[in-house]
């Protein structure tokens, strides 16, 4: 069964680049983003990899983990790791989960038979502090992940988890956002003091309310 938005996400142990983790304890109480790659010494895997630890500190900001995994043993994990390390300027800074025995990658509808028998797709996974899945994305293997498009996708589902609000069309951080049609034009006034523009009964914008 694919996971589907809002569903737990399973907890498993495995063993990873940085030793064993119990998944649920490793995310705590914050955010956490799970994306796998399928094997490892490939290209593209490569380059995400190396792009996600130069801009992990974008994620801690935002109290998000990060963890990728691959359909490889810890040993080859490592020696990869120095060739990301070599070709990407960087030092990769979180842990990759070894899945040779694909428990984790079927456990999450990883493997897509008619794309690979035996490797999974470019999955993510999004979950938040109660464990639970608030976003997913699949890319094939051979197109690379827009990892810029996962922050603004994670500043949106944590200013919309606290507030009234969704956000438009190719939002950023620091835009006007979308009142919910749930919230009345008389509870708005009480809950956006900084006002809101009515375009359409349906379609009110008001400023950031956490900026």
């Amino acid at each position: 069964m694919a996971l589907r938005l809002g569903d737990e996400a399973p907890n498993f142990q495995a063993e990873t680049s940085e030793g064993k983790i119990d998944f649920h304890e490793f995310l705590g109480q914050g955010w956490g983003i799970l994306f796998s790659h399928p094997k490892d010494y490939t290209p593209v895997c490569t380059t995400e990899l190396g792009y996600v630890a130069k801009i992990k500190p974008e994620f801690e900001k935002r109290n998000v983990k990060v963890i990728a995994l691959s359909v490889d043993p810890v040993d080859s994990h490592k020696g990869w790791i120095s060739d990301i390390n070599e070709t990407q300027g960087t030092t990769v800074n979180y842990p990759i989960i070894a899945d040779a025995d694909r428990k984790v990658s079927n456990l999450y509808d990883m493997i897509h038979p008619n794309a690979s028998e035996t490797t999974t797709v470019r999955s993510v996974f999004v979950v938040g502090p109660d464990k639970k899945v608030k976003l997913t994305l699949t890319y094939p293997a051979s197109t690379g992940r827009n990892f810029d498009e996962l922050l603004r996708v994670i500043d949106s589902l944590q200013l919309t988890s606290q507030f009234s609000v969704a956000t438009p069309a190719n939002w950023k951080d620091g835009e006007d956002t979308i009142i919910v049609p749930s919230v009345s034009d008389e509870d708005a006034k009480k809950k956006f003091p900084k006002g809101f523009k009515t375009i359409k009964p349906y379609l009110r914008y008001t400023p950031q309310p956490n900026k």
